[in-house]
């Protein structure tokens, strides 16, 4: 009789806080270009694969629309929220769209004191 034994599973569920934010993008032109605008910043590793982009940061990131606009060779406010948002095929952090750039917050209370919202429930 043969009894096989199951190997361990290299992956392992962890629930401890990450102090990480970040997103996937669609694997096109777009998408390179702004994963080439984000590796220049000093807490961000983007992986690439077969057919999306992650984008992964330490804390904060802040993808800044003029940056991506002059790497695409792109008038000023052709990146903006909406391109950004149909690039982009998820993300986790919290995210705060502004006018001229959208910020990753690792951290739930920092997108909070970022915005001035109150955390705490009252009753």
């Amino acid at each position: 009789m043969t009894i096989f034994k199951t190997a361990e599973s290299p992956y392992k569920s962890d629930n401890t806080a990450s102090n990480r934010c970040g997103f996937t993008l669609m694997n096109n032109q777009v998408g390179v270009i702004v994963a080439e605008v984000m590796a220049r910043l000093d807490n961000v590793t983007v992986t690439p694969l077969p057919s999306m982009i992650r984008v992964d940061a330490v804390g904060r990131m802040d993808v800044v629309y003029s940056d991506i606009d002059e790497a695409a060779g792109e008038e000023e406010g052709w990146f903006n929220s909406a391109e950004f948002e149909e690039s982009m095929s998820t993300h986790y952090g919290r995210m705060v769209h502004l006018d001229d750039r959208t910020i990753m917050f690792a951290n739930p209370e920092d997108a909070a004191e970022y915005l001035d919202f109150d955390l705490v429930a009252r009753s």
